[in-house]
């Protein structure tokens, strides 16, 4: 709570600075919401600290504000809404299937606690590996290599959908590749540096990481594996969240061909506590305020009403559903909350 406290009482005077408003405006109505992103380099923060600050320049009238911070990732951000230490969250769609179903890493523990909001981009994977290592540019290059491999950091999104990838394609992670646990920037780091041989980085294109990644040792030194059609159906036999992700040819530095990934969808998700009204306003101020999102991240331009609520695993918060209504959007009977 002591961290809470402190996000408070800044961003109120920061408010009264600024905004000139009382500190008596505050005292009954004046909510600071925390949003749960992931470690920064990849596109959970940049995007958590967009949504955080447009709900700032346009609610805070309103006495609704919001603060970003970092995590590890979905798996963290699943605990710290249920811990109540975070009020919105950026989670995976594979992680947010998951939990709230009882699957995987919840197996028989169905984590009910929270709605989804919207889907925000497409998390795409990207199985990155130093060229010497590289036979024949498939993810199915990871068999057998016995090298030290970046799988996230511990209890991260990345961590959970890496294994779960790797898991389906037979492909052992503690005997065909030697597991390391870091974040996106220190993994780009440590292959940089010759310590691992490469490592899972997913988000939404162009990651600042492998884009630095590629800017710093060249697209004849490092590649992104591609997955194939077959290989995508096993993957997704599960849990039914996986598409085909192409990254287009200049998407990163050098980079003269086309990828073929795959791709799962990112979502915002609130714990049921949050005030549906909050809600519903906080979905409104979002979607009437595009252009001033993709100002911040590229990865925002995904975001409109006809991919509101694509891929979504979770039933929609009453709040936002009531807004998709209100737009015409039309609600598939599993994303209506009972």
């Amino acid at each position: 709570m002591g961290r809470r406290l402190v996000v408070f009482l800044s961003v109120l005077a920061f408010l009264v600075v600024s905004f000139g408003l009382p500190p008596s405006v505050f005292a009954k109505k004046y909510k600071n919401y925390i949003i749960a992103t992931a470690t920064p380099g990849g596109t959970y923060y940049p995007v958590g600290v967009a949504i955080a600050t447009l709900i700032n320049v346009k609610l805070a009238k309103k006495g609704i504000t919001a603060t970003a911070i970092t995590s590890a990732g979905s798996g963290e951000n699943v605990q710290l809404l249920k811990n109540k230490e975070a009020d919105f969250a950026i989670l995976q769609g594979l992680f947010g299937s998951m939990a709230y179903n009882g699957k995987g890493l919840y197996r028989n523990k169905p984590q009910r606690f929270f709605y989804s909001v919207t889907a925000l981009w497409p998390n795409v994977e990207h199985f990155s590996l130093l060229k010497k290592y590289v036979k024949t540019g498939n993810i199915m290059d990871l068999k057998g290599l016995h090298q030290r491999f970046s799988i996230g950091k511990r209890g991260s999104g990345t961590e959970g959908s890496g294994r779960t990838i790797l898991g389906a394609l037979g492909i052992d992670v503690g005997k065909d590749v030697y597991p390391v646990y870091l974040g996106y920037n220190p993994s780009i780091d440590a292959m940089i540096n010759g310590r691992i041989a490469g490592a899972n980085t997913p988000a939404g294109p162009p990651v600042a990481a492998i884009t630095r990644l590629f800017a710093k040792m060249g697209s004849k030194k490092v590649a992104i594996l591609n997955f194939t059609d077959e290989q995508l159906k096993k993957i997704d036999s599960t849990y039914d969240v996986w598409y085909r992700y192409i990254i287009k040819p200049g998407t990163y530095p050098g980079q003269k061909k086309p990828i073929y990934t795959i791709a799962q969808p990112n979502f915002l998700a609130v714990r049921k506590g949050v005030p549906q009204e909050d809600v519903y306003l906080i979905v409104k101020t979002i979607y009437e305020n595009l252009p001033f999102l993709h100002n911040i991240h590229k990865a925002t331009y995904y975001l409109g009403l006809d991919n509101a609520i694509n891929g979504l695993p979770v039933p929609l918060a009453p709040g936002a559903a009531k807004y998709y209504k209100e737009k015409g959007v039309k609600i598939p009977a599993k994303l209506i909350a009972k």
